[in-house]
């Protein structure tokens, strides 16, 4: 089911969407302090591309360890891009999802649009995986919990 919804997603929009965050990441590049905004762009153009089936994640929460986008330094790329960009962005879709809650059939695209602006308000620092495999990281990473609990 997913592979007949993200078809018809990138034909009437995914594939506009998704251009348009690589080109953005593109533009990031460029700019040498822009690097960590771009890889968090070309993460969401992915997403964008094909987003059913798939779920937003922390890094940290999936590989169990910290980076630099997981960090303090995450976080205040976080406000920089949530201050520059993150917000409007994150507008653009809420008002996108409501024009597709309109009507009956537009509902999963409006879920995913609301998918994308929460990854459009903080991208640095989290990833898209599977559902599975976010699934997995939650269950293993509760499970850890669960055992130092036990061990006081």
């Amino acid at each position: 089911m997913s592979m007949i919804l993200n078809f018809i997603w990138f034909i009437f929009g995914g594939i506009f969407m998704g251009i348009g965050w690589a080109l953005a990441g593109l533009l990031m590049f460029i700019s040498i302090i822009g690097i960590p905004w771009g890889r968090a762009c070309f993460v969401i153009a992915g997403f964008s591309f094909f987003p059913f089936g798939r779920t937003i994640i922390g890094r940290d929460e999936l590989t169990g360890r910290e980076d630099i986008g997981t960090s303090p330094f995450g976080f205040i790329g976080n406000v920089i891009w949530f201050l520059l960009f993150g917000l409007w962005l994150a507008i653009g879709h809420v008002l996108s999802a409501v024009a597709c809650f309109i009507t009956i059939i537009g509902i999963p695209f409006g879920i995913q649009h609301l998918k994308l602006a929460s990854i459009s308000l903080a991208p640095i620092g989290k990833t898209v995986v599977p559902y599975e495999v976010a699934e997995a990281a939650r269950q293993g990473n509760a499970a850890d919990y669960v055992d130092r609990m036990r061990r006081g």
